[in-house]
């Protein structure tokens, strides 16, 4: 009888090994996917956030996501400003849907709460943006 050939697949005992995603990846993850979602104007943060971010010279790609995460779960604080006209329930429920789908199709963990905080409304008037708080 021939020989089997290897198929490329270890039969033999693993060692356990862990993946830990850091929570900068979950939120830039989050902010890249609440921001391609209709009527959202951009991500805003703490003022907080900016001044350090300023301070080390560097963008923050989570700007606007505040993440609390365990080995297999994950909540996520979302805080964005709204384009004039759009449909604050609805496009927060868009957020909310497109963010959950994207962290757990990418990172396998369990998304239990996306929080939408609406910081403000973008008007847009000739070419200009000014943002407004509520």
């Amino acid at each position: 009888m021939p020989e089997e050939e290897p198929t490329g697949l270890d039969t033999g005992v693993r060692a356990e090994s862990e993946v830990k995603i850091s929570d900068e990846v979950i939120g830039a993850i989050a902010s890249t996917a609440a921001s391609q979602v209709q009527g959202v104007a951009g991500m805003s943060s703490s003022i907080v956030g900016d001044i350090g971010g300023a301070i080390l010279g560097r963008k923050n790609p989570t700007k606007g996501v505040r993440v609390i995460s365990n080995d297999s779960e994950v909540a996520l604080d979302l805080y964005l400003s709204v384009r004039y006209g759009a449909r604050i329930p609805e496009v927060a429920y868009k957020v909310q849907e497109s963010v959950k789908k994207s962290v757990e199709s990418m990172t396998d963990l369990k998304v239990t709460q996306v929080n939408i905080h609406v910081q403000g409304v973008t008007f847009h008037d000739q070419g200009s943006s000014d943002a407004h708080d509520q």
